[in-house]
């Protein structure tokens, strides 16, 4: 009995010093848990672009050129600003092999402030690097994550290990990067949403004619290298804001018999923006014919938000057509009160090639007057100036916002009154309200806007589709399914488990030590209860045996 709690008692003690050492052993092992971005996967025309891979379980190393480290079976880890373009390239268009890619955006810093120099240069890096990206094919997979102080202190070991060259393996140890996920599924429908809401006004008395409209459209949906990223203040939420703005500046007006306008006046935020106007090629599609009849012009929303004095209004009708030059005329007039310059940039649509670069083109092609103001003086490209992880929230000046939807908001108040009169004065009930504006800029600027990853029943869509109905009326919302000619794969974010792992000496050399420790551990049992004598007789040569014959 003594013996046998005596070895009971051994026994407990080993095995918690066992546990202890193991344990140790394990909370070593785990270095950070960080919050990763997807890299977008899609389809053009049935092309698969972006990164087509999302699981990841590799070895971590700092660099493309790094000498030893097998690419194949690597996570290079780069920080975005010191990408070099040209090199990736190179190594994308030879079909290098490589285990993953992890990209590491500048750390994020007061956001809800307003950019200076520095922050240009970094946007202009960003979108660079952004339209390599989502313009290319990439068989492995690709992700995001913002730079932090242990993030940094995990690639400057990686770094030291590589300039060392004791780059990462299974042999050496070092850090492994994994993402437990599997491949992404195609998202089977995509779903576009527009909305919309109407100020109807007013005939003059015994005038049965029907009554012009002004639509003021902006387009509210995003694209970029990072679906999760993209929150596109300025592309295209300063449009946004401006329209949300507009509506209530005017619904004040058109609230009273007394100021409400001959004119009806449409509100429309439209989805499918970066997939040539999609969504409003839909909305429109949905015009009767008197809705059609009564449209005297558009005028579109887009990229309004970065500190400039110059804007540009983009047009498909000659520069000469009547309804073009007053439009124009009325907002050089405003603008020249505010020190502002408003040129006119006209672009002939090719109706056989179904790019569509400006929002106004889809109204052109309904031959809808129409027009899109910008401070952008060129037509982007395809996917390009989307809303992508270049447009952060410190991209946008709130103050120039102000500013050009006071000019909006005049300009058509001398449309719709005939008169030369400033409207929305500051300090009167028709003022700008800065606190709206920055509220919804604010929301618009930490809230991704993607199309096809929001669904009918967004909350964004919802926020957007209340808010237009508190300042209209007859708010809808209409659904449709985008384009095929683009297809999305599921997955935007994921957690990153970063392990630091130990290299196949120290297993070998700590399997050995646990080995040792549990003959040792036989050795000290089986002596307790059986003693010495029995412990040695298990090395005594067993007695030869001899028997006789019958």
């Amino acid at each position: 009995m003594r013996g046998g709690r005596r070895q009971q008692h051994v026994m407990g003690q080993a095995v918690v010093a066992l546990v202890t050492l193991l344990m140790s052993m394990v909370v070593a092992d785990a270095a950070a848990v960080v919050d990763v971005y997807r890299m977008i996967q899609y389809d053009l025309r049935g092309t698969p672009m972006g990164s087509r891979r999302a699981p990841l379980n590799h070895h971590a190393t700092s660099g493309l050129d790094v000498p030893g480290a097998d690419l194949s079976r690597a996570v290079v880890i780069l920080p975005v600003l010191k990408v070099n373009i040209t090199t990736v390239n190179e190594f994308v268009q030879n079909k290098g092999l490589l285990g993953g890619l992890l990209l590491l955006l500048p750390q994020r810093s007061n956001e809800s402030g307003e950019g200076d120099d520095s922050d240009e240069k970094i946007a202009n890096a960003l979108a660079e690097l952004e339209q390599f990206l989502v313009h290319n094919t990439f068989q492995y997979p690709v992700y995001f994550a913002y730079e932090d102080d242990n993030v940094k202190d995990i690639l400057r070991k990686i770094s030291a290990n590589d300039a060392a060259g004791r780059p990462a393996t299974a042999t050496t140890g070092g850090y492994k990067l994994v993402i437990s996920a599997s491949d992404a599924k195609k998202i089977s429908t995509s779903t576009i949403t527009n909305i919309q809401g109407w100020l109807p006004g007013q005939r003059a008395e015994g005038d049965n004619s029907m009554l012009p409209t002004i639509a003021i459209v902006a387009s509210y949906d995003t694209f970029g290298a990072a679906p999760a990223l993209a929150v596109g203040s300025d592309s295209n939420g300063s449009g946004v804001v401006m329209l949300l703005e507009l509506a209530r500046l005017f619904s004040r007006l058109y609230a009273n018999p007394n100021t409400r306008g001959p004119y009806n006046l449409l509100f429309g935020l439209t989805s499918g923006g970066p997939y040539n106007y999609n969504g409003t090629h839909n909305w429109l599609r949905n015009f009767d014919q008197r809705l059609r009849e009564s449209m005297e012009y558009a005028l579109c929303l887009n990229s309004l938000g970065s500190s400039s004095d110059r804007m540009w209004l983009h047009v498909s009708k000659p520069p000469e057509n009547a309804f073009i030059k007053q439009i124009l005329s009325e907002i050089e007039s405003v603008a020249e009160g505010l020190d502002m310059t408003v040129e006119l940039k006209h672009k002939k649509i090719n109706i056989s090639n179904s790019r569509v670069a400006w929002e106004h083109e889809q109204f052109s092609r309904q031959r809808i007057t129409a027009a899109t103001l910008s401070q952008l003086e060129e037509a982007p490209e395809l996917l390009e100036r989307t809303g992508g992880i270049a447009d952060s929230r410190r991209t946008v000046n709130e103050t120039v916002i102000l500013r050009n939807i006071k000019l909006v908001a005049e300009s058509l108040a001398r449309r719709i009154y005939g008169q030369q009169v400033e409207v929305f004065a500051a300090g009167s009930n028709l003022a700008l309200n800065p606190a709206y504006v920055r509220s919804w800029m604010d929301l618009l600027g930490r809230t991704p806007r993607v199309a096809p990853f929001l669904g009918k029943n967004a909350p964004i869509i919802n926020a957007l589709h209340k808010e237009l109905a508190q300042h209209t009326k007859d708010a809808t919302l209409q659904h449709d399914t985008l384009d095929s000619t683009f297809a999305f794969y599921e997955t935007t974010k994921a957690q990153l488990n970063v392990y630091q792992v130990a290299s196949v000496t120290f297993d070998f050399v700590v399997a050995l030590a646990v080995g040792s420790y549990l003959i040792i551990l036989f050795i000290v049992l089986f002596i307790s209860t059986k003693g010495m004598d029995d412990f040695l007789g298990i090395f005594r040569q067993a007695p030869s045996r001899k028997y006789k014959a019958n």
